[in-house]
């Protein structure tokens, strides 16, 4: 192993992740991405060195670069983000120095402290207004309605969703089984709303493919499941992004707002913590328990009656 080349050992990381670590396909897609562009960075600026020759010299110039680099807008990377190909590195280094290979002590890699992000979430009447948006006279604006009705009303992730079959759900029971994150698998259920839209999307479909969301651009590309034809988690990110835009949403929201979404309205109308662990598919009750502080209605009624500046003069 200590004698294969970068791209090799990238390419033998990504194929742990898979088959040891049973990391979602989303995850090894966004790894694969942050490891290919520091791979191609590395070999070329600095193609007289190897993986064992890695210090923090080199490690403060490939920051600089991931400074330097843009998104596909033009626009300078986020510093959350930039941390994310930083974090991916030191999984990957990690993996490294557990099978013998030579290379710098990924703990000596430290992370910059970005700027707390507030978590973003759509009250109910943003949501209305969102769903609402796709124009439902056509197969596409049906289809987008099931989408983000199917969304608010599962708290699905984009990778799970896109993930589903025409078969997968029990309309009369208004439920399906999912595996999700760390491959935890958990039971998912529909509003009446979703339940309706998706069904009205499923009978104006006229083709025999599997997946239950398909895309309408494009050339239709014939096999034996229609595979091909599957919506992809970039699409589902850029159909809400569209409605966004065009319901003039004040909230940049995107597919994870809808899961956030969920979640607060679950919590806000008096569902228990642990409930929402469970529907959310998270492994450890702390990741649950970021929307408590904006949803616990004791907290609230606690201010409102004994804070100051509630109080009349």
């Amino acid at each position: 192993m200590q004698d294969k080349t970068l791209p090799e050992l990238v390419d033998d990381y990504l194929e742990y992740l898979k088959v040891e670590k049973n990391a979602s396909p989303l995850t090894i897609r966004d790894y694969m991405h942050y490891l290919k562009t520091f791979s191609d960075w590395f070999s070329s600026t600095l193609s007289h060195k190897k993986i064992g020759d890695l210090d923090l010299f080199i490690i403060r110039r490939y920051r600089v670069f991931l400074s330097s680099k843009v998104d596909e807008n033009g626009q300078p990377i986020k510093r959350v983000t930039q941390n994310y190909y930083v974090i991916a590195l030191r999984s990957f280094l990690r993996y490294l120095l557990k099978n013998d290979v030579k290379t710098l002590e990924p703990s000596k890699i430290d992370l910059p402290k970005t700027e707390s992000r507030s978590l973003k979430f759509l009250e109910r009447e943003q949501v209305d207004q969102l769903v609402t948006q796709p124009d439902t006279s056509t197969d596409e604006g049906v289809r987008d309605r099931a989408v983000l009705e199917l969304l608010f009303s599962t708290g699905l992730r984009v990778s799970e969703l896109v993930s589903l079959n025409v078969n997968s759900i029990n309309f009369e029971r208004g439920e399906f089984g999912i595996i999700g994150k760390g491959r935890k698998q958990r039971i998912v259920f529909l509003s009446d709303r979703a339940n309706e839209w998706v069904q009205r999307y499923l009978k104006i479909r006229t083709d025999y493919f599997k997946p239950l969301f398909i895309r309408y651009s494009g050339p239709v590309i014939p096999d034996e499941e229609g595979e091909k034809m599957r919506l992809t988690p970039r699409s589902i990110e850029r159909l809400v992004k569209k409605y966004v835009k065009a319901a003039r949403l004040p909230v940049d929201a995107s597919v994870h707002t809808l899961r956030h979404s969920f979640a607060t309205d679950l919590l806000t109308n008096g569902a228990d913590i642990r409930s929402v662990q469970e529907m959310l598919g998270h492994k450890n009750i702390a990741t649950t328990q970021i929307y408590t502080h904006i949803t616990n209605k004791q907290l609230r009624e606690v201010h409102k009656a004994f804070h100051s500046g509630n109080k009349s003069k």
